[in-house]
Order: C-alpha cells, then sequence, then structure tokens
C-alpha cells in the first residue's frame, strides 16, 4: 500500500479507468475500435464464423460459379464458385499479420536507431544514421517496396520484408526529433549527474516520453501498412493464390467489370472498412496518450 492508501493494482485500475475515458470522448474512434475488434474476431475465428471455410484454397464449383449476391452466398461467388464472403474473412488475417509484422520489426528498430542519434547528436554514427534515415525516406514507401518485392520471390513474408525496409526511417526520424528536444531537460540532465548509465537514460528517462507520439502513429500507419500491403498483392507480388488476399481479389474481379461488379466491390469495401477503423482509432488513442485531462 503507498502513501496515499490505494494497492499499486487499485492505480493501475483508475489510469486504465482514465485512458478509457479520455479515448472513450472520441465517438468515432470508438466506433474505430468495434470495427477493428470485429474484423479481428472474423480474422482469429474464420473457420467457426465463415459460410462457407474451405473455400479459401483450391476449391471448384461451377454449378455456382459468378453467382451475385444471394441468400445462399451473402456477398457471391467467384468465377470458380468459391465464397466472397468466407475468402475475406481469411483474407483479413493476412492483412493483420502484415501489419502487426511489419510495425513489430520497424517500430522498435526505428526508435531506437532515432533515440540513439538524437541523444549523442554531433557524432559520427549520429549523422550516419541520419543520412540513411534521409535516403530512404527520400524514396517513396510504395516505390521502395515494389523494388524490394521485385527483387524476392511473391509471398507474403517477403512482401512484409520489403515493407520493413521501406518503414523503419519513419519511426527513426520521430524518435530522433523527440530525443533532440528531450536530452536537454532537467530530469534527463539530473540522471547523468547521478551516474546513471546511457541505456537507463535512454530507455527509462527518455523513451516513456516519446511514447506517446510512437503509438498513435503506429495506430495510424496499421491502416497504411494494409493499405500498401493489398497494394502489393494488388500487383501479383503478395500472397499467391489459391489462398486470397484483399489486393489479389480486388486485381481479379477487375477484370469482370461492370458485369460481375461484386467479384471486385466487396473485397475493395473490406480494405476500406479496415483502414477507416485504424484511422479512427488512431485519433481516439491520440486524445488517450495526450497530456491534456
Amino acid at each position: 500500500m503507498n502513501g496515499s492508501g490505494k494497492t499499486p493494482k487499485r492505480d493501475y485500475l483508475d489510469e486504465v479507468r482514465k485512458l478509457w475515458y479520455k479515448f472513450s470522448l472520441n465517438k468515432m474512434s470508438v466506433v474505430g475500435l468495434g470495427i477493428v475488434a470485429l474484423v479481428l474476431i472474423v480474422s482469429v475465428f474464420q473457420p467457426l464464423v465463415a459460410p462457407y471455410p474451405t473455400h479459401i484454397g483450391a476449391v471448384v464449383d461451377f454449378k455456382n460459379a459468378n453467382r451475385g449476391p444471394c441468400a445462399d452466398y451473402w456477398l457471391g461467388t467467384d468465377t470458380v464458385g468459391r465464397d466472397i464472403m468466407s475468402r475475406i474473412f481469411y483474407a483479413y488475417r493476412g492483412a493483420f499479420t502484415m501489419g502487426l509484422g511489419v510495425l513489430a520489426a520497424t517500430v522498435p528498430l526505428g526508435s531506437v536507431l532515432g533515440m540513439m542519434a538524437g541523444y549523442w547528436k554531433g557524432r559520427w554514427f549520429s549523422t550516419f544514421i541520419m543520412r540513411m534515415t534521409d535516403i530512404f525516406l527520400a524514396l517513396p514507401p510504395m516505390i521502395l517496396a515494389l523494388c524490394v518485392c521485385s527483387i524476392l520471390r511473391p509471398t507474403l513474408f517477403n512482401s512484409l520484408l520489403a515493407m520493413c525496409v521501406a518503414w523503419w526511417p519513419w519511426y527513426t526520424r520521430l524518435a530522433f526529433g523527440m530525443t533532440t528536444s528531450l536530452r536537454n531537460e532537467m530530469y534527463v540532465k539530473s540522471a547523468e549527474l547521478l551516474g546513471a548509465s546511457k541505456p537507463h537514460i535512454l530507455f527509462r528517462e527518455i523513451l516513456p516520453n516519446c511514447t506517446g507520439s510512437i503509438l498513435t502513429k503506429a495506430t495510424l500507419d496499421m491502416g497504411w501498412v494494409i493499405l500498401t500491403g493489398a497494394t502489393l498483392s494488388f500487383v501479383g507480388l503478395g500472397e499467391q493464390p489459391p489462398l486470397p488476399a484483399l489486393g489479389t481479389m480486388v486485381s481479379d474481379g477487375a477484370k469482370y467489370l461492370p458485369a460481375q461488379w461484386w467479384l471486385s466491390i466487396f473485397p475493395a469495401l473490406a480494405i476500406m472498412i479496415i483502414v477507416l477503423g485504424f484511422n479512427l482509432m488512431g485519433d481516439g488513442v491520440k486524445d488517450m496518450l495526450s497530456g491534456e485531462e
């Protein structure tokens, strides 16, 4: 029990309630959280919630091919009779894998490099890190990812790797700017005078004050990573058939527009829904982690 009479667990619960209150003030962010949660549930439990879970692979049912939305197939079927809804549910799994994988690799790497370059600004390795960052930032992420993917064999893992190559500089630049402004704060100088180690200063003093901005950007970037991954699969550089990918489904269905519009419209709407959900949720995360009451 601390001096205020509250246990650490109670303090933790109070802090969670405070954060949720600040998040819930933005009603659209709550809607975004609901969208993301729903999409995550259907992607994880796809075999249980999909009406035709076996249709994700090399299944052929020419009897039901090219059927529009109906009672049996809510979003219609493709050219070989596979259920569009079931394939979208499975494709969401690949989209989440892409987004989480890219951010799990690039956020820690970019943030640590940026903090090191910012704290030791003026040293040769700081200059080297930031000049390499500038080189990568000079190239549009999509162009850079396409270049890397064109060299490698088209798979989900290789497209994820290509996205990592294109995404880390943004977090390096963000962490560098924040660390440069924080390294002269009194609490950092006090830690230095007390003999704290450099890792302690970076990860215990500076990083907690950068976490809010980094998490906000990561939440907003999740939608952009999924959209970029869908673009890679649209041009054939993502997950390969017969497994479904949202971009591949849009690309294949575009050949049959406008007659069989459901082949591309529904996968495109699926991309829009998940990107919109993360963007709305990102606004709430920004409000939640801001210092304003």
